[in-house]
């Protein structure tokens, strides 16, 4: 009789938990939360690539990263490390990367069986493909960088370089199974869906299309467009990147543009965009909405006549690279926590409940250091496929380190 009462106490906190939980989706991040490096020790850089994608496998088993010895880490190879033991490959070697911003642009596709990554050899400029069970190398694409695909599709986009385009200025798709190739979106159809924005931004110069991203069910991809400026990758006269597009390759045709590209990322739902400052938009339409936990105008305005600051339950973040769960109720992002009443050369790792209810600072950081790249390295925190862990890059010593947050 005690043990069946025990039972349902015990049953009862359970449920009590799981409605606190479920109620409070910071519930798990608030306490309790192990942070530390993906690969302990010094003397190298050990970066993930982007907020756009995952540096975790999709079985949860491995890390993809690269790392290099190099002070400004223009200069590396990928590597992979084994959660569980510890165990690191050297998957790729030689690479010369554009900067430590995206650094090899390293990316699990295949449902985990290969990674993807781009760089400069020898002088050329290529997108290569190493399958793991064979653990052999291929390139996948002469003189064209990889955006940002699916870590379960076989499929990519590519693009040719920002800073000298050449004759395929035009958004390509690869398969890395099979090599076949598309282009689902051309220039030249850009121009005529959007005459009046191209011409007053562009004239009669010729731009690319750049940094193309898939969303999760491959049906839609966004891009900005890049005007080369000049030849040199590793500078900022490179290029001048302007819009953000919206494409549909399901149904051919354009879903919206802005005129300006922020830090978008997509929701699991293939439909809305994220990006700076909470502000998603729908990409059916381009239609805007704000975190409802951020002050509106009129509380701004209402603040202001007052010689106060506007109240509200989510604070604003700077130079945010802002991603959402997969269950789509937390943004993740990192930002100068200046923000948030830190120091200037402070950044910190927030999470915010995409209802607006609250926001807490995960990790908060000296991001001032680390690898001394003309386009330096910024957090970029990201999930992991289940939800359970963020990833983010922290340039707080000599060396910038890949670290990780698990909640339990």
């Amino acid at each position: 009789m005690k043990t069946t009462a025990l039972a349902f106490v015990c049953l009862g906190i359970a449920i009590v938990a799981r409605s606190q939980s479920n109620d409070d989706p910071l519930a798990s991040w608030r306490s309790g939360v192990k942070i530390s490096p993906v690969s302990p020790g010094e003397g190298r850089h050990t970066m993930h690539s982007y907020f756009n994608t995952c540096p975790e496998s999709p079985d949860g088993r491995y890390v993809l990263f690269y790392a290099s010895t190099a002070k400004d880490g223009h200069r590396g190879e990928v590597c992979m490390r084994d959660r569980k033991s510890g165990e690191e490959k050297v998957l790729a070697t030689n690479i010369n990367a554009e900067d430590a911003h995206r650094v090899a642009c390293q990316q699990w596709v295949s449902n985990g069986k290969r990674i993807v990554f781009h760089g400069e050899r020898d002088g050329e400029w290529c997108t290569w493909c190493v399958d793991l069970d064979t653990m052999k190398e291929r390139v996948l694409a002469h003189g064209q960088l990889a955006g940002w695909g699916q870590p379960n599709a076989d499929v990519i986009p590519l693009y040719s370089p920002h800073w000298k385009p050449g004759a395929h200025p035009d958004l390509d798709l690869i398969n890395v199974v099979t090599s076949e190739r598309q282009t689902p979106v051309t220039v030249a159809a850009l121009k005529e869906a959007y005459p009046d924005w191209f011409q007053k931004t562009f004239a009669d110069q010729h731009p690319s299309i750049f940094f193309p991203i898939l969303s999760p069910d491959l049906n839609r991809v966004f891009f900005k467009m890049a005007l080369a400026t000049g030849d040199d990758p590793r500078s900022t006269k490179a290029s001048a990147r302007q819009g953000l597009l919206c494409y549909s390759i399901a149904d051919k045709k354009f879903l919206y543009m802005n005129a300006k590209w922020g830090h978008p990322s997509w929701w699991p739902d293939s439909r809305h965009i994220t990006e700076m400052h909470f502000t998603t938009f729908d990409s059916d339409n381009g239609k805007s909405t704000a975190n409802p936990g951020m002050p509106t105008k009129a509380d701004r305005a209402k603040a202001a006549a007052e010689g106060k600051k506007p109240e509200a339950r989510v604070r604003d973040v700077s130079g945010d690279h802002p991603s959402v769960s997969p269950d789509m109720k937390l943004f993740v992002t990192d930002t100068i926590m200046t923000a948030l009443g830190g120091e200037r050369n402070e950044w910190g790792v927030t999470l915010t409940d995409v209802k607006g209810s609250g926001q807490i600072v995960l990790h908060k950081f000296d991001n001032s250091h680390g690898a001394q790249s003309w386009r330096v390295s910024h957090p970029h925190p990201v999930f992991s496929a289940d939800g359970r862990r963020i990833y983010f890059n922290v340039s707080s010593g000599p060396w910038t380190q890949l670290f990780v947050a698990e909640r339990q």
